[in-house]
């Protein structure tokens, strides 16, 4: 499970094995051996105890900024990488190799959003044409994207370009789902201007922290990218992976939309913007977090949806130094 902390003031400590997290005269105990990652979201104190409990167990503790996007982290000092494994994923950009990685992560996003609008068309027969033109639409670009080859530096232009074609097609279509007077004119960030864009950002960002751990744990660096280029301060290959995972957010925003759970008390204003006050994260998380632990396929066995970013990074991991799959992958 995450550990989220939104109260503010909340005061985290530690007893024994366990968390305990303290707002006012309430509190609450938590096993640490149930907690994967504690997310602090709002003020809140910790204790070094805390902290110290958190390392034992390989548990991060992740800070999230106020649309959701992680600012800084608690890790221990000893990652599972090895310098081989840096050393290729370096190399490995400059090869066609990389390219064929690249474009494989990039065609998988479509692959999920082709499905999931897919999906969607044979629950609404009202919008069968027009979501049935933006799928022809997004294959046309994904088979293109498939098509590319040479060497990554050479194509990166071609490959945002393309991508960026597929994801106003993409948004269209998902503005479709959406109740008629809750849709939005465009992806907004920063701020988000409408209530979508303002659960879906939070959502992206709660990945990017998960992702980024997955890449941690095995050994990757997340600041060497491939299709997002080298940065100060960017983690170029988180952004190149989430595009892998961002159907889940996807599913569960829409989701809330169908389900009739977005109200206005969810949000907060701000200058040209909305932000997701206590209620909407309560309310996002607790769908968000059911989607993640839901029971997936992944590679002839039952595992939690979240658990195949970590199973994914390490066979990246072991594929770039030549070592086979773990025995039960």
């Amino acid at each position: 499970m995450e550990l989220i902390l939104t109260t503010f003031g909340t005061y985290l400590h530690r007893r024994g094995e366990l968390f305990v997290v303290r707002i006012k005269e309430q509190q609450q105990e938590v096993a640490a051996r149930k907690v994967r990652s504690i997310l602090i979201t709002t003020g809140a104190s910790l204790s070094t105890d805390a902290i110290q409990l958190a390392i034992e167990k390989n548990i991060d503790i992740v800070f999230l900024d106020r649309v959701g996007d992680p600012y800084a982290r608690v890790w221990h000092g000893r990652p599972g990488s090895t310098t081989a494994i840096r050393r290729a994923q370096l190399r490995l950009a400059d090869t066609e190799a990389g390219l064929r990685l690249a474009l494989g992560w990039v065609v998988r996003k479509l692959d999920n959003q082709i499905r999931f609008l897919g999906e969607a068309r044979s629950r609404r027969s009202r919008l069968s044409a027009e979501l049935t033109r933006r799928i022809d639409a997004l294959r046309v670009h994904r088979d293109a994207l498939d098509a590319l080859d040479g060497l990554l530096d050479a194509q990166r232009e071609t490959i945002m370009g393309l991508e960026g074609r597929a994801g106003r097609t993409y948004w269209e279509a998902v503005n479709l789902l959406l109740p008629e007077s809750q849709r939005f004119d465009a992806r907004s960030r920063n701020p988000a201007r409408d209530p979508f864009n303002c659960l879906l950002n939070y959502s992206y960002g709660v990945l990017y922290g998960t992702v980024e751990r997955a890449c941690i744990l095995a050994g990757l660096d997340p600041y060497v990218g491939f299709v997002h280029t080298d940065h100060y301060r960017k983690k170029s290959l988180v952004f190149d992976l989430i595009e892998c995972y961002r159907i889940w957010a996807d599913e569960t925003v829409v989701g809330l939309f169908a389900a009739r759970k977005v109200k206005p008390e969810l949000f907060d204003p701000l200058h040209n913007g909305l932000i997701l006050n206590k209620q909407g994260k309560a309310v996002l998380m607790e769908r968000f977090g059911a989607h993640l632990d839901e029971q997936i396929r992944y590679r002839n066995r039952r595992i939690k949806r979240r658990d195949s970013v970590q199973l994914d990074c390490h066979r990246l991991a072991n594929d770039w130094i030549g070592r086979g799959p773990d025995e039960d992958d």
